[in-house]
C-alpha cells in the first residue's frame, strides 16, 4: 500500500515520463516549453522525485516531499532540479540527453513515525517498502523506497540517512523524527 490515492495507471505515469523528458529537453535547447497537457489531475497538488540515470548509474534525483505546487509543475521543475542541480553531479550537458533514463516517482503525504529510539525505528520501518524521511533540527535527510535495494539492512539505511543529514554513524537525540511515505514509480 502507498497511500497515494485516485486512479493512478500507467498512461498516467507514461504522462509524467513524458513531462520529465519534455522538461530536460527544453532546458537543454531541443524543445519548447510545457504544453499539450490539460488534463485536470495535472493541476491538482502532487510531490514527485525525478531520478536520472546514466547507462543505469544515477546522474541525478532531486524532488519534494510535501504536494506544494501542482503536479505538473513539480514533474517540469524536478527534472531540471535533477539534471541541473543535485549537488553530487556536474550539470547533465546537451550529449548526454540520449543517454540518460528517468524515473518519476509519486510521493504520499509522510506519516510520522512513533518512534524514541533507532530500535523503535527499526521495528517499525518496512525496507522496500517505505521511503523514509530522518529530521533533527535543521538536519534532515531523505531516501526513496528504491534505495532499500542497495541498503536492506535498516541499521545501515538509517546510517546512510544521518550521514546525508550530515549527522554522525548511530546519532540519536530526543529531537529526532523519522517519517515515512509511499511511492509509485514510473520508469523509462
Amino acid at each position: 500500500m502507498t497511500g497515494i490515492e485516485g486512479p493512478w495507471t500507467a498512461e498516467r505515469g507514461r504522462i509524467l515520463l513524458r513531462i520529465a523528458r519534455q522538461s530536460l529537453s527544453e532546458a537543454l535547447g531541443f524543445g519548447e516549453g510545457p504544453g499539450g497537457w490539460d488534463d485536470p489531475w495535472l493541476r491538482e497538488p502532487g510531490a514527485t522525485f525525478v531520478t536520472l540515470r546514466r547507462w543505469g548509474n544515477l546522474r541525478g534525483c532531486v524532488g519534494s516531499i510535501q504536494a506544494y505546487r501542482s503536479l505538473l509543475d513539480d514533474v517540469w521543475l524536478n527534472a531540471r532540479a535533477s539534471a541541473f542541480h543535485d549537488t553530487r553531479f556536474p550539470s547533465v550537458e546537451p550529449g548526454e540527453l540520449r543517454e540518460i533514463s528517468m524515473e518519476v516517482s509519486l510521493l504520499s503525504a509522510p506519516e510520522p513515525l512513533p518512534c524514541t529510539c533507532e530500535a523503535e525505528a527499526i521495528q517499525i520501518l518496512r525496507p522496500g517498502v517505505d521511503g523514509v524521511i530522518f529530521e533533527c533540527e535543521e538536519n534532515r535527510s531523505t531516501f526513496l523506497p528504491q534505495v532499500w535495494e542497495q541498503l536492506p539492512d535498516p541499521r545501515d539505511f538509517l546510517d546512510h540517512l544521518r550521514r546525508k543529514a550530515g549527522l554522525p554513524r548511530g546519532f540519536w537525540a530526543p529531537e529526532v523524527r523519522i517519517s515515512r511515505y509511499g511511492v509509485l514509480k514510473w520508469e523509462e
